[in-house]
């Protein structure tokens, strides 16, 4: 079946563990690889762990950029440029992997989390770029229908998101923020580009995709030739809508990189778990390590797993 001819549909994620905190994994599974570029999609929290909360030793990333949307809760981010950067509710941080960057995150007093942590697959042209980290605190907002909307990245609702992305995309906030005087749902009909193809996602509360209740543990799909999608929420509730034009170059995902063949992330892994074996690592130059220089973190950077008996295929 083709994109053009796949109908929209409800698919479930999974539970996974990041940092210590259980998220829902939407993208990617096998029957949703990539919404147009974006290739990966956790849902973390509403959570308020015990100390020290979430804690992410480093690792490393190629091929791709991190895309963090903070909700709810403080995370200290820190990479191998240098960067250490505190990411506040309402704010983003991007950071484009390119060739090879490091990182780590630690959450902050007091330890809620609530986040959507997203990564762009790098076209073929940013591929192996140089790394970069960027910091945005201030975000575009607009009224869509009774709903708050942020856009976090793309062009959505006539405004631009400062986000420097590579590729034709799109992703909003929508919160029920505004209690209507006789208590009835939020609503709104929001447009969509027809060339792009659409994912939904609850982030909390109660909502509604096109007359169907969409809970948390679902993202909903909807290929390309969508005009719009019609949403209905209790109040205060909160979703996310990426989308993005189908990206025509294949990729392979495996742990923390995104590559175009095999062979690429073999050559990525056995150079991370060189680099943080060596002794010397400290006094190494930077430009002879392809992840940089050591995440001034207090934990011990993460092992790559095994790729023994691994088959990666290219989507």
């Amino acid at each position: 079946m083709t994109e053009s001819t796949r109908p929209p549909e409800h698919l479930p994620t999974r539970i996974a563990d990041v940092g210590g905190i259980p998220i829902h994994r939407a993208i990617p599974q096998r029957a949703l690889r990539k919404v147009g570029a974006w290739c990966f999609l956790d849902h973390a929290g509403p959570a308020d762990p015990a100390p020290p909360g979430m804690q992410v030793a480093p690792h490393p990333h190629i091929g791709l950029q991190t895309f963090t949307w903070m909700i709810r809760g403080e995370l200290l981010h820190r990479d191998s440029l240098g960067s250490e950067q505190m990411i506040r509710p309402g704010q983003v941080n991007l950071m484009t992997a390119g060739f090879g960057i490091a990182h780590s995150k630690e959450n902050q007093e007091p330890w809620h989390i609530h986040a959507a942590q997203l990564w762009i697959a790098l076209p073929d042209s940013h591929v192996n770029c140089p790394p970069r980290f960027q910091h945005y605190p201030d975000l575009p907002q607009t009224q869509m229908g009774d709903f708050q909307a942020t856009v976090l990245a793309g062009e959505a609702f006539g405004l631009t998101a400062p986000a420097e992305v590579h590729t034709p995309l799109m992703g909003v906030d929508l919160h029920a923020s505004l209690r209507k005087e006789d208590g009835s749902n939020a609503h709104a009909d929001v447009p969509l580009r027809a060339d792009f193809e659409h994912a939904v996602m609850t982030l909390s509360g109660s909502v509604s995709v096109n007359g169907a209740a969409l809970p948390e543990d679902e993202i909903f799909y909807i290929p390309a030739g969508a005009q719009s999608v019609t949403l209905d929420c209790a109040p205060d509730s909160r979703l996310i809508i990426i989308g993005g034009e189908p990206m025509k170059e294949a990729i392979v995902l495996w742990w923390n990189f995104v590559a175009r063949t095999t062979a690429d992330v073999q050559e990525a892994r056995a150079q991370w778990e060189a680099e943080i074996a060596s002794t010397n690592s400290l006094q190494g130059a930077a430009e002879n390590r392809r992840f940089g220089q050591p995440v001034a973190s207090p934990m011990q950077p993460m092992h790559a797993p095994s790729m023994d008996g691994v088959v990666l295929r290219a989507s």
